[in-house]
């Protein structure tokens, strides 16, 4: 045993050392943990931010002002006052992603009780800010209508009263979600490149024949890569979720550390064994890279960081059951996000030892299959 661990060991330190001289992947460790991650936290294209906006006031009424100056910073920019001729060349130049026209007669109709119609046209080739900030622009004339109308009638009591609270992102920043998200994707990503990359590039510079003459096992030569990269990545993890989610961002942690990294050890035992696999299916590094399209994509969209996974198909949902990254995600967010102990996040805790233990199994017989062509 003690020889089996002492060779686990010293092969884990060559791959080490074998990353150390890959200037090239120090480098996309590095980006990936800083630069990829606070980019994709502050760039959610779900935030409406600095939305242009443009309103035909024909009524120029109280009311009509009200609204007009409701529209302000950092959503939107302040409201170009334009006429009926300026909307359709500003629209078609992409001047505008949004348009309100406000009808003449709008205060008084309103006042009359009566319904007045105002128009909204909208750029939908701007889909992000079209969906999100026509939802915006519905509820801001909605409430400037109906305190205009509160002031000028006798107030009433409202038959239901609802209290609005927003648990665990109260200010419904966007970078609170993005950058944790973006972590359990690189975490997945970069655990799979460095595995697979690891043991082809041994094969192609013919390192691997040399292993096979030592007195190695493909299990001690398996488990050192695995080991190693992982600790990598762990690593990066660490200084990332340190120094740029709770530094640079700013964002709050509300659960355990200590058992978020326990997960992330877990997924990293699934994922790595994942790399392996699919090296030893890849002949080369642009037949690994494409691999890593067909494998990633799916891993990442439809694990539930992007979109709910309640609402993806039924059939989606029971076989992404399969995949690590859709206990890692649902783990991570209910740890670093609601504060979950271990009794909540138990059964992702043992999913991905089931899953990382059958992909590690199943690799092992394929790398196995895979020194024997070679000896």
């Amino acid at each position: 045993m003690k020889r089996h661990l002492l060779n686990i060991w010293n092969l884990g330190v060559k791959e080490l050392w074998s990353l150390w001289r890959e200037p090239v992947m120090l480098v996309l460790i590095a980006y990936l943990f800083t630069v990829a991650l606070y980019t994709a936290a502050t760039a959610m294209p779900e935030t409406l931010h600095n939305s242009v906006i443009a309103i035909v006031d024909e009524d120029r009424s109280p009311l009509s002002t009200r609204v007009t100056s409701a529209f302000y910073p950092p959503h939107f920019f302040p409201p170009v006052m334009a006429s009926h001729a300026e909307i359709d060349p500003g629209m078609d130049a992409g001047e505008f992603t949004f348009a309100l026209i406000i009808p003449s007669g709008f205060q008084r109709d309103t006042l009359a009780g009566k319904t007045p119609t105002l128009q909204l046209n909208v750029d939908a080739t701007r889909m992000s800010q079209a969906f999100t900030g026509s939802g915006y622009i519905q509820r801001i004339v909605t409430d400037e209508v109906r305190e205009f109308m509160a002031s000028h009638r006798a107030a009433q009591a409202p038959p239901v009263d609802l209290a609005l609270r927003m648990r665990f992102n109260p200010t419904l920043e966007p970078a609170w979600f993005g950058s944790v998200m973006e972590i359990v994707n690189s975490i997945t990503m970069l655990s799979i490149i460095l595995t697979g990359a690891a043991l082809i590039r041994e094969r192609e510079h013919g390192t691997i024949e040399h292993l096979l003459v030592m007195p190695v096992t493909p299990t001690e030569i398996m488990i050192a890569k695995v080991w190693s990269m992982g600790l990598v990545v762990l690593l990066a993890t660490t200084v990332s979720m340190t120094l740029v989610v709770r530094g640079a961002l700013g964002v709050p942690i509300e659960g355990s550390l200590p058992l978020f990294f326990v997960g992330v050890g877990l997924s990293l035992f699934a994922t790595t064994s994942m790399g392996i696999f699919l090296a030893t299916v890849a002949r080369s590094m642009p037949q690994f890279g494409l691999l890593l399209v067909l494998t990633l994509l799916p891993l990442q969209m439809l694990s539930g960081g992007s979109t709910p996974r309640e609402s993806m198909p039924e059939l989606v949902q029971t076989v992404m059951l399969a995949a690590p990254t859709t206990h890692f995600v649902s783990l991570s967010q209910a740890v670093l996000y609601r504060g979950a102990g271990l009794e909540t996040v138990w059964p992702s805790f043992l999913a991905l030892f089931l899953i990382g233990a059958a992909l590690f199994t199943y690799s092992l017989r394929r790398f196995r299959h895979t020194l024997a062509r070679m000896a």
